[in-house]
């Protein structure tokens, strides 16, 4: 089941902590709830966004430093079932 993790404040979004670091996470990683996948930046404040679910981060459906809107889709992330 995919499931999609959105944006829960406006601001830009960055995969990376910092421009000389490398990205919380890639396409097709195993995440785990929790797990950073980004952030964003309002105003100098930045606010992590994080696995909702385990599983496989399928796709980001916005890039580093794109700017976001409250509710906007960020990343889907296929989940493990609990069979």
């Amino acid at each position: 089941m995919l499931q999609s993790i959105f944006s829960p404040i406006p601001g830009v979004f960055y995969r990376k902590p910092s421009p000389q670091e490398e990205v919380f996470v890639v396409e097709n990683q195993q995440v785990k709830v929790g797990d950073t996948l980004g952030i964003i930046e309002v105003m100098k404040n930045f606010y992590e966004i994080k696995a909702e679910y385990d599983g496989v981060l399928v796709e980001f459906k916005v890039h580093s430093e794109d700017v976001v809107d409250v509710g906007q889709e960020i990343a889907i992330i296929r989940v493990e079932s609990a069979d």
